[in-house]
């Protein structure tokens, strides 16, 4: 779907939240188009380019270390992992976009931290080339919608009654018949 993302900048808004971008620099000129339109697209959304912090790293496999010390940081509501892995002909591909993918969402977990995970794993370079914009701003909507809606939840559980369970209307709360 080209283009989808565009159109949700619009509803989004980033004022006031800090960012961290990991970049890897291998497939340079694809991973720097991707950071370009993750940064405008999360100044569309009004995330000030004070509170946007950029760091580079060798390859995609680097990508989940550089994401844990930002997230151990506290100093981002978000995270955005960018990259490109282009199949060659080894096993090295699936070993590079399997343990990338694993990594930060590891972190993300590990971490209660939203990261949007756009490192393409793509056949060739014209793939890459193609997706690259797209995806690059995909990531920066995926960064502040989940920071909102991570808030929202929070935001839940601090308007719930004290001593409250969480039960359904009409249950006990209990899981005894």
């Amino acid at each position: 779907m080209q283009g989808g993302s565009q159109s949700v900048t619009a509803g989004l808004d980033g004022r006031g939240l800090r960012i961290g971008i990991v970049r890897a620099r291998f497939n340079e000129t694809v991973t720097r188009a991707l950071e370009k339109a993750c940064v405008s697209a999360l100044h569309e959304m009004g995330v000030q380019a004070q509170d946007i912090h950029c760091a580079t790293v060798p390859g995609a496999l680097e990508v989940p270390l550089a994401l844990q010390g930002m997230a151990e940081s506290g100093r981002f509501d978000a995270l955005v992992a960018l990259g490109c892995i282009i199949r060659g002909e080894t096993y090295h591909f699936e070993l590079v976009a399997n343990e990338s993918g694993a990594g930060v969402t590891r972190v993300g977990l590990d971490h209660h931290i939203p990261i949007a995970n756009a490192i393409l794993t793509v056949e060739d370079g014209e793939q890459a080339r193609i997706r690259q914009e797209e995806k690059g701003r995909d990531a920066a909507v995926v960064a502040v919608e989940m920071t909102r809606l991570l808030a929202s939840l929070a935001a839940l559980d601090d308007q719930a009654e004290p001593g409250a369970t969480g039960a359904a209307p009409g249950s006990t709360g209990s899981l005894q018949a």
